[in-house]
């Protein structure tokens, strides 16, 4: 923030008590009352000036000496240094109120004679325009920007900025239209070249935080795996052409503006799983061969972006120089802040990184403000598949993940030969975590040595009992070698879905976690209150127990000490290999990525269906669907008239009905398939409803994340309004919902067999 000189150092100039606030009049008048204000303002200064003068002469400073005592000349000193202060400030804006008039007295000159052509078009295209230039004339001077823009508080400024900064407004005819809009010529399109070294990006990331020392760590780390799982990426494509994306990284949470609470306890035991997200995302985008710019403060951002000086009501400066821009819930409320109209018109474009998820229901502002969905965290508008999450929990997104280690054969050969079936390492670096678990660690101090690396300054955490060998925080590779030497990694409850499980299943541990009864959420859990989804998690890490289960991953009622003491004893017997998911692999998440940024396009419209082709039925012949041998679900048919260039390509596609009280997250698991929200465009017709031979005595066109779906009981049936609210979650035990279901690659969910 720029200081503005003692006590107003914290404040813009909008909220000094020199800001200038002129009530609209004519161009004649208002430049008559500049003049008088800058008149005003320079004699203030001038009068300024002489009192600075005076106080820093050797006699003034005699006579006050000799008149009043030496304490009282003190703060004298101190007020003529405000003084000071005040006179520059006042000096500034009479700069501005001069660099104002001056563009006032130029435009007078350009528009005399046209007044008559400014009157304020009467265009039903533009049904807004009268408004927003009655806005104007009341409020051009709340922010600066529109200065900066040319708008001096004539008509003819309003309706110039309204009509090419702006669209409210047609554009005047008699303007150059050419001369006043920004060049946006499309830049030619650069093939993007896989890259085999990390110099320039661990440049790009920069330093000055903990935090960024620790991605720049871990990507060092990675380097030769990463360097790895491009080779072998480049022999699946086959020479295919990809085109290089402009890409911004803004990492919202680390910029001072929102607070940076991670980076001052990355050495003290705080969170790591965002940064080791954000690292591997970096590396990911840059050895595909983006060209990458990134940001960690707001300054940066709004230098890139092409913001207008002022307080972010304008539109930026010029076109968005980047196809896509990577970032998180700070990042984006920082966006919306300071971009103004350009926000809507470029949101598009933003992927956003989002650890727990972000569901339809939640997301679109209307809905969930009318049926009790608003939270914090919510009601953006995006795609859905906008957000992308750290694990393929929520099929309504995009799954982004991050990378566990992959070990090679003499490190495979070490865990094997060194591995202490007695010994168990905690997942927990904050005291916090121990307290009240004394009953479960003393079933399992009967049988293994249990070690801890819970953060300390100078005296042992109380909550860590004296039985457990606590290392204090471990640098990474010395967590890692405990690893290798623990047998079970076990968890207590929190924290919840990080990337710890799968780095201790990597280096050869099983993975010991609480059962959730009832499972957590929103509605009976603190931690998940006012996030944007009604998930129920079932377990700690409920990806390790739904995607790779035993023997690697158990999953037991702690409450139960007969269940609890009976998995650690089978666990001790039970031999493991070190085990990693593909898809969290450098080269699978690389595929991913790959995939996202070739074949994801939202700012293209299609998803959005025109009203008139919902909600009619279309005669079976033309169908492009088939009823299953079996009759129990549709499948697209080979035969289909005309296949739409859709991405999942819809040859995957399965349409199944759920059981009432089953969200269609639910009911494609149980077919051994996922939920596909793209598809549900596809299905959302009344002819879908016959071909699965359900009789609807009346179809309505509604919105909620629940449709298209049946009423139970009840011959009524409902299509979707808003294509934001297809939903994969959500249910209702009033409604049997359909399903659009795809097929996916092994070890690879968020892509399906054709896909990359």
């Amino acid at each position: 923030m720029t200081s503005l000189g003692g006590q107003f150092s914290a404040k813009r100039l909008g909220d000094s008590p020199f800001t200038i606030r002129t009530e609209v009049m004519g161009a004649l008048e208002s430049r008559g009352v500049l003049r008088k204000m800058s008149d005003m303002l320079e004699m203030m200064v001038k009068r300024m000036d002489v009192l600075a003068r005076l106080e820093n002469s050797t006699e003034f400073r005699k006579g006050e000496e000799a008149r009043f005592p030496l304490d009282r000349f003190q703060p004298a000193a101190g007020l003529m240094e405000r003084i000071q202060a005040i006179a520059q400030n006042v000096s500034d804006i009479a700069v501005k109120v001069d660099q104002i008039l001056r563009n006032s007295l130029m435009n007078g000159k350009v528009i005399e004679g046209r007044q008559d052509q400014c009157e304020v078009p009467r265009d039903p295209k533009y049904p807004d325009c009268s408004g927003k230039v009655e806005w104007m004339r009341a409020r051009w001077t709340s922010d600066p920007c529109y200065a900066f823009f040319g708008v001096d508080g004539t008509e003819c400024s309003f309706l110039i900025y309204l009509s090419e900064v702006e669209w409210f407004c047609p554009p005047l005819p008699w303007r150059n239209r050419t001369a006043a809009m920004p060049s946006s010529k499309p830049l030619a399109q650069v093939q993007a070249v896989f890259r085999n070294n990390f110099s320039y990006l661990l440049e790009l990331i920069g330093s000055g935080k903990e935090s960024l020392i620790f991605m720049k760590k871990r990507i060092r780390h990675l380097a030769s795996q990463w360097l790895l799982a491009t080779h072998s990426l480049e022999q699946k494509l086959k020479g295919r052409r990809r085109d290089q994306k402009q890409i911004l990284i803004h990492i919202g949470f680390l910029t001072e503006e929102s607070g940076d609470v991670f980076s001052p306890r990355v050495l003290k035991g705080g969170p790591l799983g965002e940064m080791v997200q954000w690292a591997d995302i970096l590396a990911a985008l840059f050895v595909l061969g983006h060209s990458l710019k990134v940001t960690v403060s707001l300054k940066e951002l709004q230098s890139n972006l092409g913001v207008p000086p002022g307080r972010g009501n304008c539109p930026l400066t010029f076109p968005l120089p980047f196809d896509l821009i990577y970032t998180d819930y700070h990042g984006l409320q920082q966006m919306k802040q300071h971009m103004g109209l350009s926000f809507k018109k470029y949101r598009c474009r933003m992927r956003v990184i989002d650890t727990f998820g972000t569901e339809p229901a939640y997301n679109l502002e209307e809905y969930a403000t009318l049926h009790g969905y608003r939270t914090n965290w919510g009601y953006w508008n995006l795609n859905p598949k906008q957000f992308m999450t750290m694990f393929p929990h929520t099929p309504d997104n995009s799954f982004m993940g991050f990378v566990s280690e992959e070990l090679n054969e003499t490190e495979r050969q070490f865990i094997k030969a060194n591995k202490a079936s007695n010994m168990a390492v905690v997942y927990g670096k904050e005291a916090s975590i121990w307290k009240g678990k004394e009953k479960f660690l003393a079933i399992l101090n009967k049988y293994m040595e249990i070690h801890g690396t819970v953060y300390y300054e100078t005296q042992r955490p109380p909550e860590v009992p004296a039985f457990v060998k606590n290392h204090g925080l471990l640098p990474q590779h010395e967590f890692q070698q405990l690893l290798r030497k623990a047998k079970l990694f076990i968890g207590f409850g929190f924290p919840y879905e990080g990337p710890a499980p799968l780095e201790a299943i990597a280096n050869g541990c099983v993975f010991l976690q609480s059962r959730f009864n009832p499972p957590h959420s929103s509605l009976n859990h603190e931690f998940f209150r006012g996030k944007p989804t009604s998930r129920e998690v079932s377990s700690q890490h409920p990806y390790t127990e739904d995607f790779i289960g035993k023997p690697h991953v158990w999953t037991v009622d702690y409450n139960n000490s007969e269940e609890f003491e009976a998995a650690i004893k089978t666990i001790m017997r039970t031999k493991v290999d070190p085990y990693v998911p593909y898809e969290y692999t450098c080269e699978g998440m690389l595929e991913r990525i790959h995939a996202y940024i070739q074949h994801q396009d939202f700012c293209a419209g299609a998803s959005r269906l025109s009203a008139k082709s919902r909600g009619h039925a279309v005669p079976s012949s033309q169908s492009p669907f088939s009823l299953s041998p079996n009759a129990t679900h549709l499948v697209w048919s080979l035969n289909a008239s005309s296949t739409p260039s859709a991405w999942p390509p819809v040859s995957s596609l399965q349409v199944w009905v759920s059981e009432a009280g089953r969200a269609c997250t639910q009911t494609c698991q149980e077919h051994g398939l996922v939920c596909e929200p793209s598809f549900f465009q596809f299905l959302d017709t009344k002819d879908v409803f016959l071909q699965l031979r359900i009789a609807c005595d009346s179809t309505e066109s509604e919105m909620s994340h629940l449709y298209p779906a049946m009423a139970e009981n009840v011959q009524e049936c409902y299509l979707q309004k808003e294509p934001l609210l297809y939903s994969c979650a959500g249910s209702s035990p009033k409604y049997r919902r359909l399903c659009p279901c795809r097929d996916y690659r092994k070890g690879q969910v968020a892509l399906c067999r054709d896909c990359l």
